[in-house]
């Protein structure tokens, strides 16, 4: 399965052949400092994205997910 379908963190919340943990690994990739976008700390471009993700909607995002397992 190709992530470079998803281009913003909720799209990929309710997939049904990903388990949270994948998930979770995916959004902490986007969140990474490798992903960030120079000399714009807010934003992150996760691999093959066309677009810019603003880390606060990739932290959100892993809320939901934690909130969702608890």
């Amino acid at each position: 399965m190709s992530l470079s379908k998803f281009f913003h963190p909720f799209e990929f919340m309710e997939h049904p052949q990903l388990e949270p943990e994948v998930k979770r690994a995916i959004l902490a990739s986007w969140a990474s400092d490798a992903s960030a976008v120079e000399g714009q700390p807010d934003l992150r471009r996760p691999a093959g994205a066309s677009e810019p993700v603003r880390f606060d909607d990739i932290m959100s995002a892993m809320r939901t997910l934690d909130n969702r397992e608890a």
